[in-house]
């Protein structure tokens, strides 16, 4: 393990939350120029042969042949399922409000560490796992002014449930594989079968290969998902990685931000109140999880 400098680890942590902050409206806006799974597909693939040049010289840690059930089964939920489910859900509701939703997976890793990692559930806890349901149901009712779909609030709930069971599977399996080629086999797979999706029920030519468009995606591409992922393996390696799991409640209003500076979305009070519920809820569950943070905590952009 190699310590980082307090000031890189600022560096690496304001970098990695920003990041993932701005990927939302970004992808939103990606959305008016391509269908959703062919975005998916095409952003994810570029990361994943990204990360794979990188992990080149280590190539002997692949184990390939022993590990490939775990990094398939690892790609289906944290990238096929998730990227599908956001990048589908954020063309039925507002970047910013998805964001908020997805990001209670801090939350519901507390549920899935209790049940299958043995963790304790204290009243602390509790509290805050209820605090994170009643702001959830605050936003779902009308957290941005605008056109909100149910269907788009189920995706969002449903790509933080898998975020938390990809999670837990990672950090089950976490022993039998290195990190960063799990990291950049299971974003190449996820993306290959995110792009066949996409082209058996969408159609290439729908995308408009507008210079803006293809800026977004490689800045996605390259510095919200490879970099991005890259960012937190250093700081998991210098013992940082706690501080990634407890700064994960900022991700949502930087995208909320963003999402009403550059998208013109509006705060309403309903958001404001769920937001400060799950910032509350966070907190709480962050306070006895530091441990499970450190080890298995992941975020993909």
């Amino acid at each position: 393990m190699y310590k980082l400098s307090r000031s890189r680890t600022a560096v690496y942590l304001a970098f990695l939350i920003i990041m993932w902050g701005v990927n939302w409206p970004l992808s939103k806006f990606a959305l008016e120029f391509t269908p959703p799974l062919l975005f998916a597909g095409l952003r994810t693939c570029i990361a994943g042969l990204l990360l794979i040049l990188i992990a080149l010289p280590r190539f002997r840690e692949l184990r390939f042949r022993q590990n490939w059930p775990v990094y398939l089964t690892s790609s289906l939920l944290n990238i096929v399922l998730f990227y599908g489910f956001q990048t589908i859900g954020l063309g039925y509701v507002p970047a910013g409000l998805f964001s908020a939703i997805v990001f209670l997976q801090p939350v519901l890793l507390g549920i899935a560490a209790w049940l299958w990692l043995g963790e304790e559930m204290s009243g602390k806890k509790l509290l805050g796992l209820l605090l994170g349901f009643l702001g959830v149901t605050a936003i779902s009712i009308g957290g941005l002014a605008g056109h909100i779909a149910p269907t788009g609030i189920l995706l969002a709930i449903g790509s933080a449930v898998t975020w938390t069971f990809g999670t837990v599977y990672m950090k089950k399996t976490s022993s039998r594989v290195d990190m960063l080629w799990m990291t950049a086999i299971q974003i190449t797979i996820g993306g290959i079968v995110l792009l066949a999706a996409g082209a058996a029920v969408e159609n290439w030519s729908d995308i408009r290969w507008e210079p803006i468009f293809v800026y977004d995606m490689l800045f996605i591409s390259v510095f919200v998902i490879a970099l991005g992922w890259l960012t937190f393996f250093r700081l998991i390696g210098s013992g940082e990685a706690s501080k990634v799991g407890s700064f994960t409640f900022l991700i949502p209003l930087i995208a909320i931000t963003c999402s009403v500076l550059f998208l013109g979305e509006h705060v309403t009070l309903n958001l404001a109140v769920g937001l400060v519920l799950i910032v509350l809820s966070i907190l709480l569950v962050n306070g006895k999880q530091r441990k499970l943070a450190a080890n298995s905590s992941t975020a993909p952009s």
